[in-house]
């Protein structure tokens, strides 16, 4: 399975070429706080809107602490998506390591 930092994550986005963000977390963790471009895409309706993502594409997924991206990203995976990409640590690793003004829960 591929993974990122989130300091490789980091410069990607300022750089302007990041992947696109999948957010795999529940509407309530997304509205509290999220990453800049994220598209909400909970873990709970993969197998739905997986059919509406170009297999082709890269998506770096994330979560609360990676461990949902983590299945997220197998699950795609394992549906034929051959760049999908978790992001460790998820979200609150960008808090520890990338922004401190994004809130920790």
């Amino acid at each position: 399975m591929q993974e990122i930092n989130v300091k490789q994550l980091a410069e990607q986005i300022k750089n302007g070429t990041a992947p696109t963000l999948i957010d795999v977390r529940e509407p309530d963790e997304y509205a509290f706080v999220h990453l800049p471009g994220a598209v909400l895409k909970p873990l709970g309706g993969i197998y739905q809107w997986a059919q509406e993502l170009d297999k082709d594409q890269t998506y770096v997924l994330y979560c609360h602490t990676g461990a949902r991206s983590w299945q997220a990203t197998y699950l795609l995976e394992r549906m034929g998506f051959k760049n999908v990409v978790n992001l460790s640590g998820g979200i609150d690793s960008w808090s520890l390591h990338v922004d401190a003004n994004v809130p920790r829960y």
